[in-house]
């Protein structure tokens, strides 16, 4: 795949060259240009009938310097050489305004010169070009077909899609062009009690960075959307008409797909560095994994390895670059239960020591400033580690947990309970039918020291989310976690009707 040509016929080594000569004649020391184009399709259906069709693009530029060891950031809409030195003014009138503010000069970690590269996500078919009819017309099918059940009520299918292409250059030399696609499909069956409650359950389907051949039946990239959605409705009903948890202590297997948001909120967030530090706060607050633990906090059992990266193939954050020209990296976050890394940009990374950045700067649009935001943070499989089947085998009280929903955490990253689609009895090593009602609680490195097993390759699946949220003003960015199920001893169950009062 190439950069999409529009996105190349914008005179980009133009803009750049304009807004870095201005800058350094202004009397920038480091000065930074982004072009970004970013298109946003989004398609719902609601039992068989089109309810929300949008299709938006943002396209502008960028411009951000260091002045006195204070930054400076301007952008606009016109994508021009004459804004383009006007925005490098600006920029350095911002930061000799906002330098006697300043308590700590801003310094980069340094990074080598990529001159003049680019990088496309690896991806078949480009979503955007497929027909909105198409795609209305497949959704239409599978909503049709699921409503046929009589005990299916009501059925939403939802589709984003993404197309990122960013250009980058630097008063360093470096210059780097990019472009990203990624997706999320989702399918949710309702079923209302005659009572009148009701109980949902959603696909699986992870989103990905691929493109509509995730969606395309018989292409190797496929997802196996027949499977899954033949089998939503009987699932949906038998979690209907299931027992209500009995709280207590139970053994645990965690699927892929509910493990990874644990990850997420539990690691992903707690070891970002500036939220270590304490300058950020937003979104859940600040983090317990402060600067002066590494090395030595007690993350979880000696299985646990987790990494961040951001070139895992289809991963959401995976680039070739970031938004500080930084090559994309892998990285231990946590090796053998101990804290041993955290996720940077150039500033956190000179600051505190670090040597050189891991490359985890994003800004979410052309008028955001970047920030240090998440790459794609993994738990490791255990080379010859069991299956899940294995791991259930392994139990002989417990509960296997399937997918992703509700979830909430503390300010600091350490208290959290987190609920899921389905959860299956295990007795002696069996499953016996689904329960309801229920939520798992636990302390973060309660939960990850209980960890007592791993599972092999084969269990391993990458997750994610379209929608994480991070600084104010607030930006949002799209994270993979991948991860193999895994057990957990004697993991706190609440009972949430209950808990509610119900």
């Amino acid at each position: 795949m190439t950069v999409d040509p529009a996105f190349l016929a914008l005179p980009l080594r133009a803009l750049a060259d304009a807004a870095l000569q201005s800058a350094r004649d202004a009397g920038a020391r480091h000065a930074d240009v982004r072009v970004e184009r970013n298109r946003n399709q989004n398609v719902s259906l609601r039992d068989a009938e089109l309810e929300n069709l949008s299709d938006d693009v943002t396209l502008g530029l960028a411009v951000r310097v260091i002045v006195d060891g204070t930054w400076g950031f301007a952008s606009s809409a016109d994508v021009t050489t004459d804004e383009a030195r006007r925005l490098a003014r600006e920029a350095v009138d911002v930061a000799r305004t906002a330098r006697p503010l300043n308590s700590q000069p801003i310094e980069l970690a340094d990074e080598p010169v990529h001159d003049d590269v680019t990088w496309v996500s690896d991806y078949d078919i480009d979503p955007f070009s497929v027909p909105t009819a198409e795609k209305v017309a497949l959704f239409t099918d599978w909503s049709r077909t699921l409503l046929a059940h009589d005990e299916v009520d009501h059925v939403d299918v939802t589709l984003q899609q993404a197309m990122e292409c960013k250009f980058y250059a630097d008063t360093a030399g470096t210059m780097t062009t990019q472009q990203r696609i990624r997706l999320l499909p989702q399918v949710t069956g309702t079923r209302l009690d005659p009572g009148g409650g009701f109980e949902t359950m959603r696909t699986l389907a992870a989103p990905v960075g691929r493109g509509w051949e995730y969606l395309t039946t018989g292409h190797p990239d496929s997802y196996d959307w027949a499977s899954e959605l033949a089998q939503l409705p009987a699932n949906l009903v038998e979690k209907a008409k299931a027992s209500s948890v009995e709280p207590g202590r139970y053994d645990l297997v965690i699927d892929p797909s509910n493990l990874w948001l644990t990850i997420h909120e539990s690691i992903g967030h707690a070891t970002e560095l500036d939220r270590a530090l304490g300058y950020e706060a937003a979104y859940a607050g600040t983090s317990f994994a402060t600067l002066d633990q590494l090395g030595s906090l007690r993350y979880g059992t000696e299985l646990m390895h987790v990494t961040g990266d951001r070139h895992t193939p289809h991963g959401l954050s995976t680039v070739g670059f970031d938004d500080e020209g930084v090559a994309a990296q892998e990285w231990d976050i946590v090796r053998d239960g101990v804290l041993v890394g955290y996720q940077l940009d150039r500033r956190m990374a000179k600051q505190n020591g670090f040597g050189r950045s891991n490359g985890c700067a994003f800004a979410d649009g052309p008028h955001r400033v970047p920030v240090q935001r998440m790459p794609n943070v993994s738990l490791q499989p255990v080379a010859d580690g069991p299956t899940t089947e294995q791991l259930i085998a392994g139990v002989e009280k417990g509960i296997y947990v399937v997918g992703d929903k509700s979830w909430s955490i503390d300010m600091q990253r350490y208290n959290f309970q987190f609920t899921g689609q389905r959860f299956y009895e295990i007795r002696a090593g069996r499953l016996v039918g689904q329960l309801r009602d229920l939520a798992y609680q636990a302390v973060t490195t309660e939960f990850w020291g209980s960890m007592e097993a791993v599972g092999g390759p084969s269990s391993y699946v990458l997750g994610g989310a379209f929608n994480c949220g991070k600084a104010q003003p607030s930006q949002t960015a799209a994270v993979s976690h991948g991860c193999p199920a895994a057990l957990f001893r004697g993991v706190n169950i609440l009972n949430t009707q209950r808990e509610a009062g119900r």
